[in-house]
């Protein structure tokens, strides 16, 4: 196989992930959608060190980084809106106004 079909399903894939962020008003689905991109960008990562024959592995290593700062954000991002749904009762963006005076 080429590196073409790789990349393209990559670029679909953070694509979702944008059109996700961008017009989701649940916060939850938000974070979904970073997730794509944040999977979308490991699949480039990981095709292109297959294809380019890196010898140091520098495409494996950078994706279990991103896994690692992925699963970490998810969590810190699900008990803040946790924190919030417990006081406002909505996980909608449009309501949450806790940082304005």
């Amino acid at each position: 196989m080429m590196l073409v079909p790789f990349i393209g399903i990559s670029a679909i894939i953070f694509a979702i992930g944008v059109y996700g962020a961008l017009t989701r008003r649940n916060a939850i689905g938000i974070l979904m959608s970073l997730e794509l991109m944040f999977n979308a960008a490991n699949i480039n990562l990981v095709a292109a060190n297959k294809f380019l024959n890196l010898e140091n592995s520098i495409g494996i290593i950078f994706p279990i980084f991103i896994i690692t700062i992925a699963a970490a954000e998810a969590a810190v991002g699900l008990a803040i809106i946790l924190s919030i749904y417990r006081q406002i009762k909505s996980v909608y963006v449009e309501k949450i106004n806790i940082m304005k005076w």
